[in-house]
């Protein structure tokens, strides 16, 4: 059975925190709290991992997972190229509700770095990128709190960390930065005049 921990979501426990990254670096799956809707996270270095991902959300395989991290350090390490239009999106909002989609190595990829205390604190423990997805099945609305987000996805998910409800309750924006040119591939958090004002579109 999978388990709901209770964690502080200002100050979260370093025992919560080394109990969801034994699940991650065994190949499980963790419902996670960001400050937008709760995420399901996975090692995105196994594929064992991303299988069960993909199947849990009920996702097409050829639709990418988003990964976040907890600066961009942790992203240029992963070969994502920010140009300056995303650098300057990158200044203004993260940590935040913007997802950047960035050329790299393996294709376009989504990143983020997000503003909450309990995934950057996972995020910093873990040490690079993990794949995050909103913890819902796909085509169903965002999960708010643990409880929503387990009862969707529990057959998949060894543990829950519990932050009570999620502040913002809308997804990300997403953003595919090519150049100088910016297109918002999924309205969200972020209003379209916001991103245009930031990125100089």
């Amino acid at each position: 059975m999978p388990k709901l921990r209770p964690v502080d979501a200002r100050q979260p426990d370093a025992a919560a925190i080394a109990e969801a990254l034994a699940v991650l670096r065994g190949g499980g799956l963790v419902i996670v709290p960001t400050e937008t809707v709760y995420g399901l996270a996975a090692d995105d270095r196994n594929p064992v991992a991303l299988e069960k991902l993909f199947e849990a959300k009920g996702r097409p395989q050829d639709k990418p997972i988003a990964l976040l991290a907890a600066g961009v350090a942790e992203l240029e390490r992963h070969g994502a190229q920010l140009p300056p239009a995303a650098r300057r999106l990158a200044d203004k909002f993260w940590p935040g509700p913007l997802t950047l989609v960035l050329k790299a190595p393996a294709g376009w990829l989504g990143f983020r770095i997000p503003d909450h205390p309990v995934m950057l604190a996972l995020l910093r423990a873990w040490g690079g990128v993990l794949a995050v997805t909103s913890a819902n099945r796909s085509g169903e609305p965002p999960a708010t709190t643990a409880a929503a987000a387990l009862a969707a996805l529990e057959p998949f998910v060894a543990l829950a960390l519990d932050a009570g409800p999620a502040a913002g309750g809308v997804p990300s924006t997403v953003v595919k930065v090519d150049g100088e040119r910016v297109e918002i591939l999924r309205a969200g958090a972020l209003a379209e005049e916001e991103i245009k004002r930031w990125s100089g579109a």
